[in-house]
């Protein structure tokens, strides 16, 4: 079994790049299906606030789904910035997408829960960046 890379040596460098295309393609999946959702079943249930913040959060995790499969295609390259990149993509999708979910659908309001996710999203891209930018 591979060992994770999160340090310079030796481990299996292949190993932590294969679960950031499973849950990117997991993001995108459940984003296809949020948007039928809000085309088809959302526009009687909510009021077009609610409808367009839901709009955004499928924008955001569908963004951030192609943004894990990427990442997963570069954790080899990339090394630790890109694995920590990932791991605020996930984390950031599920918090933003989760808390905007929330609060659209259900009239849930989860405090700093939404924010944190949108600044580790921001965070993934700052990390994704740095991590090609060594490489060069």
């Amino acid at each position: 079994m591979a060992r994770p890379c999160f340090s310079g040596g030796g481990c299996d460098k292949r190993g932590m790049h294969r679960i950031w295309i499973p849950l990117g393609a997991f993001a995108g999946l459940t984003a296809v299906a949020m948007s039928a959702l809000m085309a088809h079943a959302l526009p009687q249930r909510l009021d077009a606030a609610r409808l367009q913040m839901v709009a955004n959060a499928v924008q955001m995790q569908g963004w951030h789904a192609l943004a894990l499969v990427l990442v997963g295609v570069w954790a080899v390259r990339g090394g630790m910035l890109a694995t920590l990149a990932g791991a605020c993509f996930a984390a950031g999708v599920l918090l933003f997408c989760g808390g905007v979910y929330a609060i659209a659908l259900g009239g849930l309001r989860l405090g700093g829960v939404a924010p944190t996710g949108g600044v580790l999203l921001m965070l993934g891209w700052l990390l994704l960046g740095i991590s090609a930018v060594r490489a060069l």
